[in-house]
């Protein structure tokens, strides 16, 4: 059973026509990476799956009781707020003790409870923000370009960590980035989208699809290829860098 179908669905913003005839579901266990070029509608898309936009057409259907954990590509707190992370973790509804913390180690930082959010690191501060969508025991979990700003080692520890996760909770994780060398390497589907589904499918797939290639070039593939040989080779409890990304521009 799909935890989520979307049915022909067309999104206009704007006078825009920024969505139209997106066919797509995913089910739980998987991770699916949407990419596309700036512009292509994949946060629209993720609003659109998280209730905050009405589609202007077709569907979307979530399973009954779906339960969505959600991770934003940037969240702003003022540098002048004493935030702790547990403190954080309990807005704006209180988290008990045993569920902060097992929240925090889920998302590889239990011992961040007592940090100031804006004394965190990039990667930590993903880190928090995972663990406060953790708390809901997602069904699917969603993140938007979630390492931005993070360095390629940061990027995959975090992708990494993701995989953890959905091995523990049993979880669908849809994600958006734009970081392909890394993200699709850490997936299972990938969904090419520039305004419309150009391709999906397995990531070796769409890599040599020519869909995806008028908008990406040939560099991911070989990335991919480096990438997936170097993740097997080691222990997903240790660290490691990604390879550097190799040209993704025709």
């Amino acid at each position: 059973m799909n935890l989520l179908t979307i049915s022909n669905l067309n999104m206009r913003l704007g006078g825009n026509h920024v969505l139209h005839d997106v066919d797509f579901a995913i089910s739980r266990g998987e991770i699916v990476t949407i990419v596309g070029p700036n512009g292509s509608g994949k946060t629209t898309l993720l609003r659109a799956i998280l209730g905050a936009l009405r589609p202007t057409g077709g569907r979307v259907d979530r399973a009954p009781g779906l339960r969505i954990g959600y991770v934003p590509q940037r969240l702003h707190i003022d540098p002048t707020l004493p935030l702790t992370v547990r403190r954080f973790l309990s807005l704006p509804v209180r988290v008990g003790e045993a569920r902060a913390a097992e929240a925090l180690e889920r998302a590889g930082v239990a011992d961040l409870g007592g940090r100031q959010m804006t004394d965190l690191s990039g990667g930590q501060f993903q880190r928090a923000l995972l663990a406060r969508a953790l708390l809901a025991e997602p069904d699917l979990l969603i993140l938007d370009e979630a390492t931005q700003g993070l360095d390629q080692p940061g990027s995959a520890a975090f992708y990494r960590r993701i995989e953890e996760v959905r091995a523990e909770l049993g979880c669908a994780v849809l994600m958006v980035s734009h970081e392909l060398h890394v993200v699709m390497a850490a997936s299972d589907r990938v969904v090419c989208l520039n305004g419309h589904v150009c391709c999906s499918g397995a990531p070796e797939h769409v890599a040599s699809a020519p869909e995806y290639r008028a908008l990406f070039g040939t560099g991911t593939g070989g990335a991919l290829a480096l990438y997936r040989h170097d993740h097997a080779g080691h222990s997903h409890d240790h660290d490691h860098a990604a390879p550097a990304a190799l040209e993704e521009t025709p």
